[in-house]
């Protein structure tokens, strides 16, 4: 690309840079520090979040979908794998026998809550030690505008 071509965009390439690059250094400490020692991946505890959110902690696979951003073949991998370590169950729809849901099970909500608590502890160390709340506060509403940010967001659930 020439330089006209980037220059009138530099802001926004720099902005992408550092959204990305922040995301990276995030997730690498949480995984580091929360996460790894239970035996999960980021991925993990968002898809379990979001089951915590949801009505009697679970949902059906098709939400997770939606939710976490991955394919359906990539939610069904992560479910067998939270299966498997006996933080979530399936469990059939009593009015539709095609429909299955992913719910968490006792040990996974005792997971999640301990996880969590580390979780948050660790993230708010990390945004505390560069910003104030109401920068976070500001963060979060511009981070908000964005396209499909507040769709995926744990938060908002």
């Amino acid at each position: 690309m020439s330089r006209q071509v980037l220059r009138p965009q530099a802001i926004e390439l720099d902005t992408f840079g550092k959204l990305a690059r922040a995301y990276q250094v995030l997730r690498r400490e949480l995984e580091s520090e929360a996460l790894s020692p239970r035996g999960l991946t980021m991925t993990d505890f968002e898809a379990m979040l979001h089951l915590s959110r949801a009505d009697e902690n679970r949902l059906r696979r098709v939400d997770l979908v939606e939710r976490t951003m991955l394919t359906p073949s990539g939610v069904t991998r992560l479910l067998d794998g939270l299966q498997e370590a006996g933080l979530v169950e399936n469990v059939n729809c009593t009015d539709d026998a095609r429909v299955t849901w992913a719910q968490l099970t006792l040990e996974g909500v005792e997971t999640l809550e301990c996880v969590g608590a580390t979780y948050a502890k660790r993230l708010g160390e990390l945004f505390g030690e560069r910003l104030t709340e109401d920068e976070v506060v500001q963060l979060t509403e511009l981070l908000g505008k964005l396209p499909g940010v507040d769709a995926g967001d744990c938060a908002a659930s």
